[in-house]
């Protein structure tokens, strides 16, 4: 009997781990993006060259899934040698000190007609817990038999929390660069059929 409730504890297990498909993110069609205010009347727009991930999705139950990504610092990319350059060292990302950022899912909840991603983001050695709102945008097969997945969220993030404290104020007054950063995720994930 005890074996008998071991077999079924672990079917059980079983249907639930494999409930969900693993995507890896497509770095070719994905844009981990951002944008900024530059002195108060305007935006500079950016975004991370370099980065990898995967996506745990269940279709039937997307509070099952997690998300995890790995961001080269070094890889920022605003289309201006010049102040890319500055972004990747102090007082900014400091590539060298600091390669990476990270975001780790802990939590997926639902949020009205959309999703929520609850998780650690560490960047430059300061880890907090931020939500990321997104939408599903579904599930196809490729032309090569790839499913692909799209997801797109947005968030916000004081980059003073993450020891990005360059500051400067113009004489006019109001800040060269703006503290709050947007966050702009157009992602797309592939799984091969089978997996």
């Amino acid at each position: 009997m005890k074996a008998l409730r071991l077999m079924l504890a672990a079917l059980l297990l079983s249907a639930t781990v494999f409930a969900a498909d693993t995507y890896k993110i497509d770095p070719v069609h994905t844009t981990i993006g951002f944008s900024v205010k530059h002195m108060v009347v305007s935006s500079v727009t950016g975004r991370f060259d370099t980065f990898s991930g995967d996506i745990t999705y269940d279709e039937k139950d997307p509070s099952k899934g997690s998300a995890n990504l790995v961001i080269k610092t070094a890889s920022v990319n605003t289309d201006n040698a010049y102040r890319d350059k500055d972004l990747r060292g102090e007082p900014f990302f400091d590539s060298d000190k600091y390669p990476e950022i990270t975001f780790r899912s802990t939590q997926i909840k639902k949020d009205g007609d959309g999703w929520v991603a609850v998780g650690t983001l560490t960047m430059k050695g300061v880890s907090k817990t931020i939500e990321i709102p997104f939408t599903i945008n579904g599930t196809v097969k490729d032309p090569m038999g790839n499913i692909r997945l799209g997801i797109e969220g947005s968030t916000k993030l004081n980059r003073k929390d993450y020891n990005l404290t360059f500051s400067k104020t113009l004489e006019a007054g109001g800040a060269l660069v703006g503290d709050d950063v947007k966050i702009n995720l157009l992602v797309e994930a592939t799984r091969p059929v089978g997996k």
